[in-house]
């Protein structure tokens, strides 16, 4: 995602909150921390690629605000931002820093509300290119791996950390697609909806922030996406099993 127009103080509070229980319950059970700590690495390549094809999409688009900024960058510092990092890690959902785009920069070979769809778009895209390239990793090294390799510790624990990516950038992709500000989904729409439904949308914004931030706290995001991260993730893996033949 890369705008926030909602009030981030609103946004910061709710997920602190529910960062809140979520650490109470690491707490009761500390087994669970590994699974967090094997999920670090794809959420720094889930956030830092989706932030960066945003800046890059605007850049080849003409606008060079994100390139000024020094976000045209795959260091993640450039990137995270610390509740957003922290919501994905402990939640399976979350965002990184917004990056800054201006579309009136835009080449004037697209109206600024299609460029504004490309570039919301290719946050999403590319957590999907980086879920197939990482299951194709996946299963390049059951195919060609030895068995003595694939059953031990240090293998075992590359496997995990590639699931765990994998799983994490579809589930990033989905979450941003969802059709409510500040999510891509919301820009994405904007070209394809009638006039009379694009004016709601634009009048009424803030209200879709609220409910927006309604599904998000109630968990109810997480269960409309879920059918979606399922049928990608089944989609994806089936095709790792079909190039490899497995």
């Amino acid at each position: 995602m890369f705008g926030f127009n909602f009030d981030r103080r609103t946004m910061y509070i709710i997920a602190g909150i529910l960062l809140l229980f979520v650490i109470i319950q690491y707490v009761a059970n500390p087994s669970q921390l590994i699974g967090l700590l094997l999920s670090a690495p794809g959420v720094l390549i889930a956030i830092t690629f989706h932030e960066f094809a945003h800046g890059y999409a605007a850049y080849k688009l003409g606008d060079d605000t994100a390139k000024n900024q020094g976000r045209l960058s795959l260091n993640p510092l450039d990137h995270l931002d610390p509740i957003g990092t922290l919501m994905l890690l402990v939640a399976g959902f979350g965002w990184g820093k917004p990056v800054e785009v201006d579309p009136r920069n835009y080449t004037r070979k697209i109206s600024m509300e299609k460029g504004e769809a490309i570039v919301s778009a290719a946050g999403p895209v590319m957590n999907f290119i980086l879920a197939i390239v990482f299951t194709l990793i996946y299963f390049a090294i059951y195919k060609f791996a030895s068995l003595s390799f694939i059953s031990s510790n240090i293998g075992g624990i590359i496997l995990l950390l590639i699931t765990s990516t994998i799983s994490i950038n579809i589930g990033l992709g989905v979450f941003n697609l969802i059709p409510l500000p500040p999510l891509d989904g919301s820009k994405i729409i904007m070209p394809f909806l009638p006039y009379k439904a694009k004016q709601f949308f634009i009048n009424n914004e803030q209200i879709f922030y609220i409910v927006f931030v309604l599904l998000w706290i109630t968990g109810l995001a997480g269960t409309i996406i879920t059918p979606a991260i399922s049928g990608i993730s089944t989609g994806i893996l089936n095709l790792g099993k079909l190039i490899f033949r497995l």
